[in-house]
């Protein structure tokens, strides 16, 4: 899954962290300035992810075809 756009991405020690984080206040979205933008922002980032995946069916199926 690559399309993680709403959410933050964290390392090893946040990871720590955030288990023992019991009031969930390590908890932080990427944020937007509107609703809209961040609808706009999720739905580009959908696509591209529906581009990529077609991109790869593409070649495995040329590479098949070649054989």
């Amino acid at each position: 899954m690559n399309n993680l756009f709403l959410f933050g991405s964290f390392g090893f020690f946040e990871g720590i962290g955030r288990v023992v984080d019991l009031g969930g206040t390590m908890v932080v979205y990427n944020e937007s300035p509107t609703s809209e933008e961040a609808d706009m922002n999720a739905l580009s980032s959908d696509w591209h992810a529906v581009g990529d995946d077609l991109r790869v069916a593409m070649n495995a199926y040329e590479r098949e075809q070649t054989k």
